[in-house]
């Protein structure tokens, strides 16, 4: 069985001057990361390993889990920034098989379709939401369209 936790990227600062990808977290959304993680923390949905899109938001996110989950520096994956939800299910079956649970932190709207496409669940994803699908497989290049059930679902103002 593998296990994938979709997690979206925490609030983040508006697009001023600068560009998207470099947006930094706002400070609610350096919290709220924090909450999530210790959240599927106290869960015991402690997945063994963090793919995020290297966009300052996403990587901070995913820093901030990483810490509280006691795991390593997350790896990045520059496909994951903008990504289409085929773009996100090329970056899911190419996960290693010898992991069987992986989170991945991502974008919206890709985060929001990818969960409908694995799941047939159609979710609001707002920022710092989290997900957790199983799949009845034992190979990431078998993960494909409906195979998933949405275990857990959470957001921090639920």
């Amino acid at each position: 069985m593998k296990k994938l936790l979709l997690v979206r990227h925490a609030k983040a600062e508006k697009d001023a001057a600068g560009r998207d990808f470099d947006r930094p977290l706002k400070y609610i959304g350096m919290q709220d990361a924090g909450f999530m993680a210790d959240r599927i923390k106290d869960k015991g949905l402690i997945p063994e390993l963090i793919i995020t899109s290297p966009a300052q938001r996403t990587l901070t996110t995913a820093e901030i889990f990483a810490d509280h989950l006691g795991l390593p520096e997350p790896a990045k994956n520059k496909a994951i920034y903008e990504a289409s939800e085929k773009t996100l299910l090329r970056v899911i079956n190419a996960f290693p098989n010898e992991v069987g649970f992986v989170a991945l932190v991502g974008h919206n709207p890709g985060i929001a379709y990818i969960l409908q496409y694995l799941t047939g669940e159609t979710r609001e994803v707002h920022t710092s939401t989290t997900a957790l699908i199983d799949f009845e497989v034992d190979d990431w290049a078998l993960v494909t369209e409906d195979l998933g059930k949405l275990v857990y679902y959470s957001s921090p103002n639920e």
